[in-house]
């Protein structure tokens, strides 16, 4: 794959993620966050995070996003993007970087803050050791 068309697809997938994150449900935290999954098959998967006044109950949008393309029938995945209204990156939680390192072992989390900037890291940086069986 060529340099601009990684780079167009990263900015694709920021775009997409941010327009999850309007459909964020967090009357609790009001902590906004949006993730678009780039399939195989080149098919995006948006998702965002959905609270619940039972916090356990709370999903990320992490998970929703792989949760809908699971359901869907993709398997496989390149990058996902994750942004949020934070100044900081928003990283993945452990649970979604356990889904991720399942799914996408070889992909790339693209992250983004509010100020746009991008940060891109592989899977295997934030789990070297991710648990399989």
């Amino acid at each position: 794959m060529s340099q601009n068309k990684g780079i167009e697809e990263n900015s694709l997938l920021i775009k997409k993620a941010k327009e999850a994150k309007n459909n964020s449900y967090s009357p609790y935290s009001k902590f906004r966050v949006g993730a678009a999954l780039l399939a195989e098959s080149n098919k995006i998967y948006t998702g965002c995070n959905i609270e619940n006044s039972s916090y356990g109950a709370t999903i990320c949008a992490e998970r929703t996003a792989f949760s809908k393309a699971i359901s869907e029938g993709e398997k496989t995945f390149k990058k996902i993007a994750i942004t949020s209204d934070l100044n900081d990156l928003t990283f993945p939680c452990g649970i979604c970087l356990q889904v991720i390192s399942e799914f996408m072992p070889k992909g790339e989390i693209i992250l983004q803050n509010k100020n746009n900037i991008i940060q891109v890291y592989k899977v295997s940086e934030f789990m070297p050791y991710a648990f399989k069986l």
